[in-house]
């Protein structure tokens, strides 16, 4: 299938680095289309954001850009493009900072990237962002092909508005997956990125328990279970342990027909078929608004100095989706002063699941668990706090990227003086 790609792969290369370390990357810009890159979960400075018309104009075609940032968390992020529906090409890949200070309590490390696809199927994003704004209830490209079987039914709403054909782990397809290899007891770090632009997944490994240890590249308490949904732009890191043979791991859509698989093979034994049905798809599967947060992730205690409101709107026909009542660049921006703890109270005031993600910054959930980017489910409302202390212009928008293309983006601006 064609379709763009950073460095001609699907993901694109893994980039590597210790937290602390100074990072200088160039794009090299050799798409047919403007285009930036979003380096998603850091806490960087403005200027390397890759937020058209808000930190930076969008690199030509046949130009060249410099990103050059400081990395100062551990944790498990991936960069893409902020510029239209690009993320929904092979414009993604893994960015892993590590910890030279932090205990590893496993023997091997996997970078595990889901994704849903359409582009080189004939349709590419774009043709299908056309059709959802002109005629959002007649085009193929809108979602068809519900399917909420096995998976139980989380206050997930409707699944997406684009029914993607097929989804990948680490860019392939189910009918020739990507094979891992281990040995029996081996204890491994996984770190699962959803790259996907309209999907929210359930994932698990069969015949495994996974113990979670990380959300958005912050620890959390660990907590086993044998299946977590992993909502688009969510990222987390489990810990198992291997069994002996060989073993289905699936990323299964909420509420839409395929799934998408990898194997995994530490002894003897058959491949998987393409559509395995996993056991631990069909219990309860762990949503990361229940894990809490290890005590360094916590935020210092301390009240709020400032306090704004986010209703997240919209709907499909006309395909328009909105915060704070308008589309981007007609809403006004959310201020805060450097040096406040800024409260904001988000409503979801629409019948599908939003994953609200935030540039820049980290934020604290009521239970204080840390994350950048959290699913906020249909008619729901929850708190976010965050410490102002990265000035500039920020971008604040839910991570399903025709949303966001349609307007569900709004600016987080710090207050001159």
């Amino acid at each position: 299938m064609d379709t763009w790609a950073y460095a001609d792969t699907v993901p694109g290369p893994l980039l590597e680095a210790r937290a602390g370390d100074l990072l200088r990357i160039t794009l090299d810009n050799q798409l047919p289309a403007d285009t930036t890159i979003h380096w998603h979960g850091i806490a960087l400075n403005n200027a390397a954001d890759g937020v058209p018309g808000m930190t930076q104009n969008t690199v030509l075609p046949g130009g060249r850009f410099l990103y050059e940032f400081a990395v100062p968390d551990p944790g498990t992020y991936f960069f893409h493009p902020h510029v239209g529906v690009q993320l929904d090409r092979g414009l993604y890949a893994p960015l892993i900072v590590t910890d030279p200070a932090e205990p590893g309590r496993y023997d091997s490390e996997w970078v595990v990237v889901l994704d849903d696809w359409v582009d080189g199927t004939g349709r590419t994003p774009d043709q299908i962002l056309r059709d959802l704004t002109t005629n959002p209830s007649g085009t193929p490209g809108g979602m068809g092909g519900m399917d909420h079987s096995g998976m139980g039914n989380p206050p997930f709403g409707d699944a997406g508005d684009v029914a993607h054909p097929h989804f990948l782990i680490n860019g392939a397809l189910p009918g020739a997956p990507v094979s891992y290899r281990g040995t029996p007891g081996e204890r491994l770090r996984i770190r699962i990125i959803n790259a996907a632009s309209d999907t929210i997944f359930a994932v698990a490994l069969g015949g495994h328990q996974m113990t979670v240890t990380h959300s958005d590249g912050f620890a959390v308490q660990p907590h086993d279970t044998p299946a977590l949904y992993v909502g688009m732009g969510e990222r987390y890191d489990v810990i198992v342990t291997l069994a002996d043979g060989v073993f289905a791991l699936v990323a299964k859509p909420w509420g839409k027909n395929g799934q998408a698989l990898a194997v995994v093979r530490s002894g003897s034994g058959t491949n998987p078929p393409a559509d395995i049905v996993l056991t631990e798809l069909s219990g309860p599967i762990l949503q990361g608004t229940d894990l809490h947060p290890a005590e360094a992730s916590r935020l210092p205690d301390r009240a709020s100095d400032a306090r704004v409101d986010l209703r997240l709107g919209g709907q499909m026909n006309p395909y328009v989706w909105t915060l704070n009542g308008a589309p981007f660049g007609q809403n006004s921006p959310l201020t805060v002063a450097e040096g406040q703890r800024l409260q904001i109270d988000v409503t979801n005031a629409t019948m599908m699941s939003h994953p609200l993600h935030l540039h820049g910054h980290t934020f604290a959930l009521p239970n204080g668990l840390r994350k950048d980017t959290v699913l906020i489910p249909p008619m729901g409302t929850t708190t976010l706090h965050l410490d102002a202390t990265n000035p500039g212009d920020w971008a604040v928008h839910c991570h399903n990227i025709y949303h966001a293309e349609a307007g569900m983006m709004i600016a987080l601006q710090y207050l001159q003086g």
